[in-house]
């Protein structure tokens, strides 16, 4: 496996808002929530163009409950999936939170306020997205693993939905 890694940096602190780029300013990625509580997340089609292994669905959607609540989320046009089952807990107490690919496989992010870090099935760190020092211009840096860029939306699917549960306190 390369190690290669890929970095997106995330500007704004709002997980219901913000925009990744690439180390060229390359939007990668777009986050944004809709009035009707529907969210959206979308995959530039020129960054994903310009690296090859990047596969997988260009958009993912959240469709929330009232206040909030956790509801379901869809990747593409595949099946809706609820929110809980795309950050299940395996163990009472453990800020670990599971979820599984649409190849299958399963990852785990552990879930600190300033820290998240997905890994596979094996124990090795396939992303990881810590939050910048102050003199960074950006809010948040996600690096990820070249073999981690087949299900890059995915990854930054639950990485939102994660940071979102955080903030509100499911």
């Amino acid at each position: 496996m390369p190690n290669t890694t890929y970095t997106l940096f995330q500007f704004s602190a709002d997980p219901w808002n913000a925009r990744f780029e690439d180390a060229e300013k390359l939007q990668a990625f777009k986050v944004e929530e809709d009035p009707n509580l529907i969210m959206r997340i979308t995959r530039e089609a020129s960054w994903a163009q310009r690296n090859p292994q990047v596969m997988g669905p260009s958009n993912s959607y959240f469709y929330f409950g009232p206040s909030r609540v956790q509801g379901y989320l869809v990747y593409g046009n595949s099946p809706p999936q609820s929110m809980r089952n795309a950050r299940r807990q395996k163990r009472e107490n453990s800020t670990s939170r599971y979820f599984t690919a649409q190849n299958g496989k399963e990852f785990k992010w552990r879930v600190t306020p300033q820290r998240l870090e997905c890994i596979d099935s094996k124990g090795g760190t396939v992303a990881l997205w810590e939050t910048s020092q102050l003199r960074d211009e950006f809010h948040a840096r996600l690096t990820v693993k070249q073999s981690a860029l087949a299900i890059i939306t995915e990854l930054v699917t639950t990485l939102t939905l994660n940071r979102i549960a955080l903030s509100l306190n499911w």
